[in-house]
């Protein structure tokens, strides 16, 4: 008996000691993408970088680390954390941003950039007294924003990997001191890369990503080419689907690249109620649904780096405003039906491309790309007014505007009680395959 009960003591410290060397159950079945995610997350929201406070040393190990990993991803690095100083009255703080570069093959195109950012920094640390004793409180910053940081990552090699793919370049950019009103994201436009700044096609920024329980959000200060593309990505079988909002979460960086005119995309899972805490820890971070995340984005910058490039909001290119008289799609009680439908995609899928022709000179050419169609919808009910927003080549024009032209009637809109024209425009893709001459169900409707 007792040579049995000393075998399984045995037995037990020895499973006991085992244990402590093997993941944690709920780890097991993880992705690598996910792990990856947790291996970042876990260094750079860790306590030994005091909560990555602007100028700190805990933000310039956040830098080296990114240059570190962009590299191993197989990102050129093209500043590895070129210091920048902020005057702070009689302090100066010094701090510094991190720039990976990927080239895209195009060779008409390889010189326009798409921008895709995250900022490095957080709150840091404070100290305050508890029953006499003074005790450290690190702003730690899981959350906010070790989850973009890790995104961003994860996106460029996934990217990296995607190479061939990529007409236009991408630059992976690390932001210092973000929380000192966006230092960083100013020095890149203005001092680092202000002589190809007017090259810079479009932004992407990645804040506060590890919530998805809050739901994933993309702000795009209503850019109609922006919203183009998340209304594209609606019709593609992606695990996740970002929901554009018209308020802004938060400021971030994107805003140093509105005043300079160039369309930009805040991607986030909004507010919560760690944010900016001492409880913004790796513990609240949704990993699984940062992976989901990672395939709906990879998606959204392969769009950018290969389409049209996207207009500033403001800008024309042959834009036309709403007609006196005329709402606005998204402005009117109630919206115009198509089928007894008021999702514009049913006019799209049931109408436009049942009967849309891809021209066999762009079949011949290799010429695709999204037609932009402007039309009214009036009281009758009639589509009237067909124009061309934006064209890429006469061929598909033509075509589209037939098809929209050639609509059977809606049910009119109305506003206050009354019918009433109402203003809409579509986008409709023409997207060559393998198969030449087939087409995705791609167009989506801009509001």
């Amino acid at each position: 008996m007792k040579r049995l009960l000393s075998f399984f003591a045995a037995l037990g410290v020895a499973l006991s000691l085992n244990a402590q060397f093997r993941a944690p159950l709920e780890d097991l079945d993880d992705s690598e993408t996910v792990r990856a995610f947790k291996s970042h997350v876990a260094y750079l929201s860790g306590a030994q970088l005091e909560g990555r406070k602007a100028g700190s040393e805990g933000e310039k190990m956040a830098a080296e680390y990114l240059s570190e990993k962009l590299k191993e991803y197989g990102i050129d690095i093209l500043s590895a954390g070129t210091e920048f100083k902020i005057a702070q009255g009689a302090d100066t703080l010094t701090s510094r941003n991190v720039i990976g570069f990927l080239e895209g093959w195009d060779k008409s195109l390889k010189d326009r950039y798409i921008v895709v950012g995250a900022r490095m920094d957080n709150l840091g640390m404070d100290r305050y007294t508890v029953d006499g004793e003074v005790v450290d409180r690190i702003y730690y910053g899981a959350n906010g924003n070790a989850s973009g940081m890790a995104m961003l990552l994860e996106l460029a090699q996934k990217l990296s990997y995607a190479r061939t793919l990529l007409r236009r370049s991408i630059l992976f950019v690390g932001f210092g001191s973000s929380c000192e009103s966006f230092a960083g994201s100013w020095y890149f436009l203005n001092r680092a890369f202000a002589a190809d700044a007017d090259r810079i096609d479009a932004m992407v920024n990645l804040d506060m990503l590890g919530l998805t329980s809050n739901g994933f959000q993309a702000y795009t200060a209503s850019n109609p080419d922006l919203n183009t593309i998340l209304q594209t990505l609606h019709g593609e079988l992606l695990p996740i689907q970002a929901q554009p909002v018209t308020q802004e979460p938060y400021s971030g960086d994107h805003i140093v690249f509105y005043s300079k005119e160039i369309p930009s995309v805040l991607f986030s899972t909004g507010r919560y109620p760690e944010h900016g805490t001492g409880r913004d820890t790796y513990s609240i971070v949704d990993f699984d649904g940062m992976e989901r995340e990672l395939e709906y984005i990879f998606t959204y910058v392969q769009h950018l780096a290969n389409g049209q490039r996207p207009l500033f909001r403001g800008q024309s290119e042959g834009r036309k405003e709403t007609p006196v008289g005329t709402y606005a799609y998204s402005d009117v009680d109630v919206k115009p039906m198509f089928l007894n439908s008021q999702d514009p995609r049913t006019f799209m899928e049931r109408w436009v491309y049942q009967y849309l022709k891809y021209p066999k000179y762009a079949v011949d050419n290799g010429i695709q790309g999204t037609v932009l169609v402007d039309f009214v919808i009036d009281e009758k009910g009639q589509v009237q007014e067909v124009k061309l927003a934006r064209g890429v080549h006469q061929s598909l024009d033509e075509e589209a505007l037939r098809v929209v032209s050639a609509s059977p009637k809606w049910r009119p809109g109305r506003h206050r009680g009354k019918k009433t024209r109402v203003a809409l425009t579509v986008a409709v893709e023409f997207r060559l395959s393998r198969d030449k001459g087939k087409f995705g169900i791609n167009g989506k409707t801009i509001n």
